[in-house]
């Protein structure tokens, strides 16, 4: 019964748009499918970092320290802001690149750096998951770390349907390079927005 309220409220959770959607949306926008799929593999991954992180207890030393919560924040900020900046640099150059996508490498590595630098991620697995976990059952680190597995293949698969969707935007676009030029700025200027949001996120007082 635990384990279908925890599927029930991940799946809830997976399907609320929130910054990961946003991000692979504008991602997609701007370099193409393949890179949109790219970054959502990246982003699962790294937030499979946090989840491990979390199952250890270094997430929760993170958390309590301040310090330690504002490096990784301003990291993961300026890293989304430089990554928005440049596809908006790039949305009014190189147009014949971006009618065939960017690298998938590149936007899994970018995926991967963005999500295990953002603080909010960890405090979110940190505060939900334990809802969760019964010390009567078995290993507590084991099963943070299986229920942070089911709930980043749920984030994961509602990312690619974003991304398949967005796809289909940029591609009825291609006949129109002024328009994929504007769609590929709005996505530079929504990474970067993701980043200015990060960069004024709080710690949370408690977990």
């Amino acid at each position: 019964m635990t384990f279908l309220l925890f599927l029930a409220a991940a799946c809830v959770i997976a399907l609320s748009p929130g910054p990961g959607i946003f991000y692979v949306a504008a991602r997609t926008l701007a370099d193409g499918r393949r890179a949109g799929l790219a970054s959502s593999l990246g982003t699962g991954l790294g937030g499979l970092v946090h989840v491990a992180a979390g199952a250890v207890g270094v997430s929760a030393l993170i958390m309590a320290s301040a310090e330690a919560f504002a490096v990784l924040k301003i990291v993961g900020a300026l890293y989304l802001i430089w990554l928005g900046i440049k596809a908006a640099r790039e949305a009014s150059t190189d147009i014949v690149a971006a009618m065939g996508g960017r690298s998938a490498g590149k936007a899994f590595r970018d995926g991967i750096v963005v999500e295990a630098l953002n603080p909010k991620t960890a405090a979110f697995f940190l505060a939900f998951l334990p809802q969760f976990v019964d010390p009567a059952v078995g290993a507590v680190w084991l099963q943070f770390l299986v229920l942070g597995l089911v709930s980043m293949t749920l984030n994961t698969a509602v990312d690619v349907i974003v991304v398949i969707t967005a796809a289909r935007a940029r591609s009825m676009a291609r006949a129109r390079p002024a328009l994929l030029r504007r769609l590929r700025m709005g996505a530079g200027v929504a990474i970067a927005s993701l980043g200015l949001s990060l960069l004024l996120a709080r710690r949370p007082a408690a977990l």
